[in-house]
């Protein structure tokens, strides 16, 4: 028999979906989301009818979103989808969430009447968005005004300790135990964002499955690199 024929074919990959764990039992807690689990941990107590989550792509606001809207009955809806029909949807739930109004495109005017309807009905609205509403660029003056009297509750970039339970629950929603030392590796390596390590775990499942391995420290470095986060192996 040749060499050639001696090679193996390569493996089929099946890339299936993964369901990610989404109660609050499940969301780590560290210094950098306190506000914000206890803006979510507070309610129906709070002192403003609304609120807002602000942070990083992938660092947890609607997994939080998701938490509250679970406790409060609320509704959900991203900033682009609003129009004159969310105005039924918030007073039939009683309360509602409006995810990512840093997008630019979407209804000022009906975000607006959504918080004259909490001050005015007792409704609730829960306000995610990447930037603080001081940075957000809000043409209607008297909803850039509104916003920025909410309370905020910010959620900074994860420190060290956060990240690393961070991959290790990334790894363990796709069923995947990955050693410490190479955990360590990744948080010392890679950009200290969630939503890098969404990307990095998922590369990195990509790649044991592919090459029918464990999620090593070559596949790590590997996984780092795809993802455009080079790393040296030292």
């Amino acid at each position: 028999m040749s060499a050639a024929e001696k090679v193996p074919p390569p493996q089929l990959v099946f890339d299936l979906p993964h369901r990610q764990a989404q109660g609050m039992e499940d969301y780590l807690l560290s210094r950098s989301n306190a506000a914000a689990v206890e803006l979510v941990d507070r309610w129906p107590n709070w002192v403003h009818p609304a609120a807002v989550v602000a942070g990083p792509a992938g660092a947890g606001k609607t997994h939080l979103a998701h938490v509250w809207a679970a406790r409060s009955g609320a509704a959900s809806i991203a900033a682009t989808g609003l129009s004159d029909d969310t105005i039924p949807l918030l007073a039939a739930h009683g309360a509602l969430v409006v995810e990512d109004i840093d997008r630019a495109a979407f209804d000022h005017r009906v975000l607006f009447h959504l918080l004259n309807l909490t001050r005015e009905k007792g409704f609730t609205l829960l306000v995610t968005s990447r930037q603080a509403p001081g940075e957000l660029d809000i043409a209607l003056p008297d909803l850039r005004s509104r916003l920025r009297a909410l309370p905020l509750a910010t959620i900074e970039a994860p420190d060290e300790a956060l990240l690393k339970a961070v991959l290790v629950k990334l790894f363990a929603d796709r069923q995947l135990d990955v050693e410490p030392h190479v955990i360590g590796y990744l948080a010392l390596h890679m950009e200290r964002s969630m939503q890098a390590a969404t990307e990095v775990v998922a590369e990195a499942d990509r790649l044991a499955l592919a090459k029918q391995r464990r999620v090593s420290r070559n596949v790590a470095a590997e996984a780092l690199a795809s993802c455009g986060r080079p790393s040296e192996l030292t």
